[in-house]
Order: structure tokens, then C-alpha cells, then sequence
């Protein structure tokens, strides 16, 4: 496994094609075999609508660049009144090259 760099970015969090509310997040991608793109990290977003959107499947965020990522959220619970989540993404992410490295210009 290859550490990729850093998805960031805010986007708006669906469910099955209901709006969640705005979310922002913080992605590291890593190369698990090749053409297989896998990342994980935190979303963050306000309270109500994180524990709404908490242990439902079919979350999609649409990230304000175009990204369509499917997103799981990895806990088993969330704290109340928390504003950020652990989660996971398989489908929807950049190819290998389009991640950003820390240390680049912009982190």
C-alpha cells in the first residue's frame, strides 16, 4: 500500500438523492494494488445534520470540484453534538496522479 497524498475540499453530502446538508473533508488516498484508489479521513460538518446522515448507506458527497465520492462512515457511533466523523471512500476518487503530496503548494 502507497500513500497517494491529501484530498480537502467542501462539498454538499446526499443521500439517495436527498441533500444532507454542506460538509468539508480531509482525505489520504493510498494505492492498494494498481488501479485501486482507496482513502480515508474525517468529514466535518454541523451536528444535526451529521447524525442524520451517520450510519446510512448511500451516502454520496459531491465535492465543489466535481468529484462524486461514495462515503461510509467508519464508527460505530458518534458522539453527541460532534461535528466530525471517520470516514471511508472506495468509489469516486481522483486517479493516482491528481492527489496532492504534503508539502505541495497549497498544504
Amino acid at each position: 500500500m502507497r500513500h497517494l497524498g491529501i484530498l480537502r475540499g467542501s462539498g454538499m453530502l446526499e443521500c439517495k438523492g436527498e441533500s444532507l446538508g454542506r460538509a468539508e473533508y480531509e482525505l489520504d488516498g493510498y494505492l492498494v494494488r494498481q488501479g485501486e484508489i482507496v482513502a480515508s479521513g474525517e468529514v466535518h460538518m454541523e451536528a444535526a445534520p451529521l447524525a442524520e446522515a451517520f450510519g446510512r448507506n448511500g451516502l454520496v458527497l459531491r465535492t465543489d470540484d466535481g468529484l462524486v465520492l461514495s462515503i461510509r462512515f467508519s464508527g460505530k457511533r458518534l458522539p453527541p453534538a460532534s461535528t466530525v466523523a471517520h470516514a471511508d471512500v472506495r468509489d469516486g476518487l481522483p486517479e493516482e496522479n491528481a492527489w496532492r503530496r504534503r508539502g505541495d503548494s497549497g498544504d
